[in-house]
């Protein structure tokens, strides 16, 4: 692994979306050009009810995505943003940029969201890009 691989932490940016909603539609096509431009993190594309089984597990207390663009960003597995933005690419675009500076979050809930979107970020059908 080289010096730059190292120094750099592993990036998940998960937008949790649905098919029905007109938002989300719109802002597929700029998510899709951010991760051309991020060939550094893995950008994912996950429609809530297409997925909701692996985003409603049993034991976990995983909060609903009731507003879209929901995005989730982890770093090395860790979620550092999660919540409802403005359906624009310069916020995701921010995010990622900012990602190395942000604190992991704490909330359980939202750390239970992330175990289950790395899970999902497995299958390469979700990758966008």
């Amino acid at each position: 692994m080289s010096t730059a691989e190292s120094s750099s932490p592993a990036l998940l940016l998960a937008c949790l979306c649905a098919a029905w909603c007109p938002t989300c539609v719109s802002y597929q096509q700029a998510f899709q050009a951010l991760a051309a431009q991020h060939p550094e993190a893995h950008l994912v594309w996950i429609d809530i009810e297409d997925h909701a089984d692996a985003l409603e597990d049993g034991d976990e207390d995983i909060p609903d995505i009731e507003n879209f663009p929901t995005l989730l960003l982890l770093r090395d597995g860790q979620p550092v943003f999660h919540g409802t933005v403005l359906p624009h690419a310069q916020v995701a675009e921010r995010l990622l940029q900012q990602a190395p500076s942000l604190r992991p979050l704490a909330d359980a809930p939202v750390r239970a969201l992330a175990r289950a979107v790395a899970g999902l970020a497995e299958d390469q059908a979700l990758r966008v890009g």
